[in-house]
């Protein structure tokens, strides 16, 4: 497993977009740190000038999920969905589906997240498959890897205690 902290985001098949980054913490550790609505308020942020002004998280199969942002300017952003797989830590598998701040074109999207540990580092993998390919490229479009990679780059300082 590479040690490489970058986050890299890329376009497969025609709906498809894989998000991968290493952190430098077991994979316990970085499970909680994605999944525990007190830890999500302080690492998902997106692009600075956001802030989570909402959290809820039914981790369970079945349970639903919201998160709300807030720009400074008064933009707001949110997405919700339900958790369809969850195996603790390695595993979960949710609909993502954003009600405010994008192109309601986009629709439902599937979100699998995979955990990988080795030697006290975790590769983080996230395989996200769009309803269209138009859907997916609005995504890729749209910039949202500098957001995400922000965010992970809190993710990791936060882990890192």
């Amino acid at each position: 497993m590479s040690d490489n902290n970058t986050l890299t985001v890329t376009a497969s098949g025609d709906r498809e977009i894989v998000i991968e980054r290493t952190f430098n913490a077991p994979r316990a550790l970085v499970f909680e740190a994605l999944t525990q609505p007190e830890l999500l308020k302080r690492w998902l942020l997106g692009p600075p000038g956001w802030t989570m002004t909402e959290c809820e998280s039914d981790l369970t199969v079945g349970g639903n999920f919201r998160h709300v942002w807030q720009h400074g300017d008064g933009n707001q952003l949110a997405m919700c969905g339900q958790y369809r797989e969850i195996v603790p830590p390695e595993r979960i598998v949710r609909t993502e589906r954003f009600e405010v701040g994008c192109e309601p074109q986009a629709g439902e999207q599937l979100a699998t997240l995979a955990l990988t540990e080795h030697n006290a580092h975790t590769l983080m993998t996230i395989i996200v498959v769009f309803p269209s390919k138009e859907a997916r490229d609005g995504a890729i479009a749209s910039g949202m890897e500098h957001g995400a990679a922000a965010s992970y780059d809190r993710l990791a300082e936060v882990i890192a205690g």
